[in-house]
């Protein structure tokens, strides 16, 4: 029987590792550079097609900005027991979902990312990652089929 999917969020200074930076190079990223240990173990926790927000830090903005998926799990970095996993772009949030507008939401109360705000690895339950989806209209590569409402002309032979 195969694992079961789990859900995490990523962190990162957009003035080191952005977005933009992540979906270009085919979308495809070592996520290193983790030294601690607590975030270390969620990196080896993470098994091939886990899903990870990509949420930027920093002063500025703080928010979901995307969704990368897991390619490659946890693979050791020279001696001293520094290692990564691999994280390909899956797509960009509809609309970024920021931490304020989380902190407000009654059904993300306990949050990990609230509750260890240090952490640039932290686990996410399904219940979680479905509201944060929500919140932010779902992501490109979801599935799921926006109706683009601005035309305006529907069916008008006017």
């Amino acid at each position: 029987m195969g694992k079961e999917k789990q859900y995490w969020l990523l962190k990162t200074e957009p003035g080191e590792w952005s977005w933009e930076d992540q979906a270009a190079n085919d979308g495809i990223t070592k996520w290193d550079g983790v030294k601690n240990k607590q975030a270390q173990k969620y990196l080896k926790s993470m098994n091939l097609d886990d899903l990870c927000f990509f949420y930027h830090s920093g002063a500025k903005a703080r928010r979901v900005v995307g969704v990368v998926t897991v390619v490659r799990e946890w693979y050791s970095e020279g001696e001293g027991g520094d290692g990564a996993v691999d994280v390909k772009a899956v797509g960009e949030m509809r609309r970024p979902v920021d931490l304020k507008e989380m902190k407000g939401e009654e059904g993300l109360k306990g949050f990990a990312l609230f509750r260890q705000p240090r952490l640039s690895v932290v686990p996410v339950s399904e219940d979680m990652w479905l509201k944060v989806c929500d919140l932010g209209g779902g992501f490109e590569g979801d599935g799921v089929v926006v109706e683009d409402d601005e035309s305006g002309d529907e069916g008008d032979d006017d």
